[in-house]
């Protein structure tokens, strides 16, 4: 009897560290594809803002 609750307990256990590890684990993915996104909008309002601010004409010095 006293192996079966200690199977149970350790079952119980696994399931709540396996939970709480795959939600550390997808947070982390889900801030790395955020981040990722944000700097290749970022670098695609840079380049237009430059183009944008940059003179028209060549003899520009």
């Amino acid at each position: 009897m006293s192996r079966t609750v200690w199977t149970v307990l350790g079952v119980i256990a696994a399931v709540i560290i396996a939970w709480v590890l795959v939600d550390v684990v997808f947070s982390m993915v889900w801030f790395i594809v955020k981040a990722v996104i944000v700097l290749i909008v970022a670098a695609v309002v840079f380049f237009v803002l430059r183009a944008l601010v940059r003179p028209s004409g060549r003899d520009s010095v």
